[in-house]
């Protein structure tokens, strides 16, 4: 069963991937944060910068799309074939309240008839491999029998589930039930994403689920870093040492490229947020982490963190 890295907007860009994937690899595809499709200038610089080929070539990297719009999509699809890609995301994920706004997102699940033209033609015109990213309905699970009958439709390339409604966000439990029908009825390949937050997580859905080709993690992986294990060592083995040096790394090539301290710390301030949880006595760390504007002072903060402090089995 394949790892895939699922993207969160403001944290997992090219920075954060490569220093990932020199840390700890293991993940056999990363989805970018999402490109949001325009009529003119398919890309700001700033998401152009983050798909580049050049900063990615030492990862399998997927471009994630959010779009409502067909021919934008296909022409968004095509640029980033020129760029080398072969495989597009489409986002019907996202649950934000400016994505749903707009019809993105997740908020395209709530009309199914615009949804299906949208996917009636694209799939015709666009020649790269698309795949999915989809919460199982707006209000309901039950809206899910629907959602799948029109991807059934096409040749999606794979079908990356998370097991909520839009309006659960990530609250609640996954509806695994509804994962349990995609499973038993999907005419496209399957990925389940949802609370993948350790080793015996990532057992219990490849017991559920035997044939299913991949997971995708995000939050869980941001938390724990390497719990996962790598391409010849499967179970958790992220030591400390190694997690505190992927933190030195992500800081040092923030600050590398961002105009100021402070653009790096908040990046950082971000990252902790996960993170800091995992580790013994954490409260008044993360605190200080939260608090400084300092980059000494947050320098030594995290540095009596992971000196005083004991990171938390990956096994539970």
């Amino acid at each position: 069963m394949q790892i895939y890295f699922a993207p969160l907007e403001g944290i997992t860009g090219y920075i954060y991937r490569n220093a990932y994937e020199d840390y700890f690899g293991g993940i056999d595809r990363y989805y970018s944060p999402f490109v949001v499709t325009r009529d003119g200038g398919i890309m700001k610089n700033k998401e152009k910068n983050d798909i580049l080929p050049e900063r990615n070539s030492r990862i399998s990297l997927v471009p994630q799309l959010l779009s409502s719009h067909a021919e934008s999509f296909c022409r968004a699809a095509g640029q980033m074939e020129a760029l080398g890609y072969q495989e597009v995301n489409l986002n019907l994920g996202c649950p934000s309240g400016t994505v749903v706004s707009k019809g993105r997102g997740a908020g395209f699940l709530g009309r199914m008839d615009d949804l299906q033209r949208f996917l009636e033609y694209i799939f015709e015109r666009c020649t790269c491999r698309i795949s999915i990213k989809t919460r199982i309905g707006m209000e309901s699970p039950e809206e899910f029998g629907h959602i799948l009958e029109i991807f059934n439709q096409y040749p999606v390339s794979m079908l990356v589930i998370h097991p909520r409604t839009r309006n659960e966000f990530y609250k609640g439990k996954p509806h695994m039930e509804v994962f349990d029908y995609a499973y038993g009825h999907s005419k496209n390949p399957l990925c389940y994403n949802g609370d993948i937050l350790s080793v015996q997580d990532c057992q219990m859905i490849s017991e559920r689920y035997p044939a299913l080709p991949a997971i995708m993690i995000g939050r869980g992986l941001i938390a724990r870093p390497g719990f996962t294990g790598n391409g010849e060592r499967k179970q958790a083995f992220a030591e400390k040492e190694t997690v505190q040096k992927f933190v030195e790394r992500l800081l040092a090539d923030y600050r590398a490229v961002m105009s100021g301290d402070i653009h790096a710390l908040f990046k950082m301030k971000e990252i902790w947020l996960y993170m800091a949880p995992h580790f013994t006595n954490y409260e008044r760390y993360l605190k200080k982490i939260k608090k400084t504007n300092k980059l000494a002072e947050y320098q030594k903060t995290v540095a009596d963190l992971f000196e005083k402090e004991e990171l938390f089995s990956y096994n539970s």
